[in-house]
Order: structure tokens, then C-alpha cells, then sequence
């Protein structure tokens, strides 16, 4: 499936190679490619091992590769490096999150590539930034308990990692945002350079605001299911036919609005729920009137009420819900991904608008090699050199394009 975007991409003309698995390295690739980027996705013969994983992780490769090409060649060989140097001088970034030592040994580090071509963006997504714990390798959920985000996350006594990978993706993100800095001092001095991001770093700075909470508090911060509320109504309540809703009444015009409409005019005038700091010291007595008010309602006439008085809720949503989601399947959102399996599902585009750019989904995740004889012939070489390599196991998957057409 191709679909053409009316003009061209933000980061089109863009050329980026990309030696990544699993969801930190392919998120950045991922959001290069969505932004416009031709991303080449660098895998050995027998393909990205994520391509395989069961289980939690079955669906990593489908969900992080879309709008990618994929290029299988063996980097182990002499011809394999070879032919990656020269793809190489016609690019201008390169992402990996390979094992520290991985690419050198590979002879495709930073200092194997640069000479390469000068102009040269090197994003290295690794575990750790430079210093004492570089040498280790790391995973999101690693780093989830090694920064206090387990701990957080988790009941006092029971720390439990994140529902999503949002390390990894978070991670990624930020590769993108080094990237683009990168790219942008390049147009300046017209050179490339280095760039690094990381799993642990970056949950830090996800516990940035705890961090500073205990320095203005002098306490250590709770694990957020017990946390000293800054709101007196902010969590789920059971309704009428048995399912939740997250209620959040942040502000004294919530307040207000909530007690006229299910008719407590007593509630808005007790003096003890005048204020919010009022009502957060009166949560032990105020969060019961709230659940008794609400399990009278069931949840679809919950969502109207406050939808209506403006006062912000939500139904407590399992991912499967959000393929209807009518937000996120507005104005085609949401994006058709074709599986190994030859079923379809639905996915969430990039979660941007950038003036009247369409960023869809200009292509589905790719076969192992499914575009390698269409980049070594762009790169110069002829049918017979691409043949020649693919019978030796210097390449993979250079009958794909003819098997596919």
C-alpha cells in the first residue's frame, strides 16, 4: 500500500540508516519516516530477531517499522561492510542501539562511518549516556526500577513497571529531538558529529518532578497509588452497571458544576468542601458522598452529564478499546497496518499535525530484504553484481521485489 502525501514531507530528501531492534532505535526510525525520512532498516539475512518475539513483545515489530525499506546484508563480510560504507557516503544519519562495542566491532562505528562521509548524523540510543555505567547494557524495564519509576508506578512494597514501553519509545524520542538539533548545527558548519541517547537518563528526567518535590517538601515521594492528592476528586469510581469512570474535579467551578447538576446544593454550601485545599482535607469523608452519588448512574449517562458540564472524566479504557475510538479514528487517523499473518489492524498515526501535511502510511512494515535489490541498484550496482552477492550470503532478499510485483 503507497499512499502520496499532496506535498512534500517535512524531512523528505532525508536519507537515514538504521541499525536498530526491539522499540528504542526503530521509535526514532519510526518517527523520521512517518516526518517524510527514506529510513533504510539494516538487518542481518535472517532479519531483525524481533520480527520473532512472542508473547508481551509480539507485536513490537509490526507496530515500530512501518514507512521503512529494509535492507538485509551480512556486516560480518568484507563485501557486507563494503557495500554499508558506500550507502553510507549518500546518507545523513545513522541510528543504532546495537550492545555497546557492537557497531566497532562491526567496523561500522562512528569512527568507521565519519570518514566516510563528514556531513554524517551517528545517533547512538544506548542504555546509559558517557560515564560510569556505559559499559552496560540495559533494558526499559531495567531502567524502570533503576530510576525510582517502578517505585512510583507500583503499591508501597509491590514496584511494577509501566503498562507500555515508555522508556524505549520515550527514549526514541528523544534520539529524534538530538537528531534534529544535529542536523540543524549541520547546516551551519556543514559537518556532522556524534549523538547519544539513553533508557536511564532519560527515565530520570522522567522523575525530574519528584525529584524537586522532595526538595521542596523535605519528604520522599510516595508511590503515586498512595500520594498526598493535590486534588480532593482525581481517581475511578465504580458506576451503576458495573464498570468505572475516572473522575477529575480539579477546580471550584467543577465542583460547583458537579453538586448543581446531581442536585447537592447541601454539598455546596458545607463550608468543609468550600475550597479544594478544603475538600482534599475532607477526602475521607467526601470521596464516599462522590462514589454513592455516582454508582446511582450507569457509565454512558456518566460520560454525557460530564461531558456536557464540561468537567474532566474518562471510562477506564483497555487498548483494545482504542480501535473504535472515534478521536483517534477522525479524519483517518488512524492508520490500516497489514500483519505477517495477512490480517489488518489499526494504528495510530503520528500524533502531530504540521500544517496540511498527511502523514500516512506510505508503506507497510517490510519482508526481510524486501527492498534490498532496489537500493544496491539506486546505489550503482547491476542485476548480475546483486545476484552474485545474494547467491554467496553477502545480501538477502533480492528476489523479493520480483516475487512481490
Amino acid at each position: 500500500m503507497t499512499v502520496q502525501s499532496k506535498a512534500p514531507l517535512p524531512l523528505a530528501g532525508l536519507r537515514v540508516l538504521e541499525f536498530c531492534h526491539t522499540i528504542m532505535g526503530p521509535t526514532a526510525g519510526l518517527i523520521l519516516a512517518d516526518l517524510g525520512a527514506d529510513v533504510i532498516k539494516i538487518e542481518p539475512a535472517s532479519g531483525d530477531t524481533t520480527r520473532r518475539l512472542p508473547g508481551f513483545a509480539a507485536g513490537f515489530f509490526p507496530a515500530f517499522n512501518r514507512n521503512k525499506r529494509s535492507l538485509a546484508i551480512d556486516l560480518k563480510c568484507e563485501d557486507g561492510r563494503a557495500l554499508l560504507h558506500r550507502l553510507v557516503a549518500k546518507s545523513d544519519v545513522v541510528l543504532e542501539n546495537y550492545a555497546p562495542g557492537t557497531m566497532d566491532r562491526l567496523g561500522c562505528g562512528y569512527d568507521d562511518l565519519s570518514p566516510k562521509n563528514p556531513r554524517l548524523i551517528f545517533c547512538a540510543l544506548k542504555g546509559f549516556l558517557s560515564g560510569p555505567y556505559e559499559h552496560r547494557p540495559a533494558l526499559d524495564e531495567v531502567v524502570q526500577f533503576m530510576s525510582g519509576l517502578a517505585y512510583m508506578t507500583g503499591p508501597p512494597g509491590q514496584p511494577l513497571r509501566a503498562g507500555s514501553s515508555v522508556v524505549d519509545i520515550m527514549g526514541g524520542m528523544f534520539a529524534v529531538i538530538a537528531v534534529q538539533a544535529a542536523l540543524r548545527e549541520r547546516d551551519r558548519t556543514g559537518r556532522g558529529q556524534m549523538v547519544k541517547t539513553a533508557l536511564f537518563e532519560s527515565t530520570s528526567f522522567l522523575m525530574m518532578q519528584h525529584m524537586v518535590g522532595q526538595a521542596v517538601t523535605g519528604r520522599p515521594p510516595p508511590p503515586m497509588p498512595a500520594r498526598e492528592g493535590a486534588w480532593a476528586v482525581y481517581e475511578p469510581f465504580a458506576t451503576a452497571d458495573g464498570q468505572q469512570i475516572f473522575l477529575g474535579i480539579t477546580s471550584d467551578r467543577h465542583w460547583r458544576r458537579f453538586c448543581e447538576h446531581f442536585g447537592r446544593a447541601d454539598l455546596l454550601r458545607d463550608p468543609a468542601y468550600k475550597s479544594n485545599e478544603d475538600r482534599v482535607r475532607a477526602r475521607p469523608v467526601l470521596l464516599p458522598l462522590v462514589a454513592d452519588i455516582l454508582k446511582q448512574h450507569k457509565l454512558v449517562e456518566l460520560i454525557e452529564v460530564f461531558d456536557r458540564i464540561a468537567i474532566p472524566y474518562s471510562p477506564v479504557a483497555r487498548p483494545g478499546d482504542l480501535f473504535d475510538d472515534p478521536q483517534l479514528n477522525a479524519g483517518g487517523r488512524m492508520l490500516k497496518l497489514a500483519l505477517q499473518s495477512g490480517a489488518q489492524t489499526k494504528v495510530p498515526r503520528l500524533p502531530v499535525e504540521i500544517g496540511e501535511h498527511d502523514f500516512a502510511l506510505r508503506r507497510q512494515p517490510p519482508a526481510i530484504g524486501e527492498h534490498t535489490a532496489e537500493i544496491l541498484t539506486a546505489l550503482g550496482l547491476a542485476p548480475d553484481e546483486i545476484a552474485e552477492l545474494d547467491r554467496r550470503g553477502v545480501i538477502a532478499g533480492a528476489d523479493k521485489a520480483k516475487s512481490q510485483s
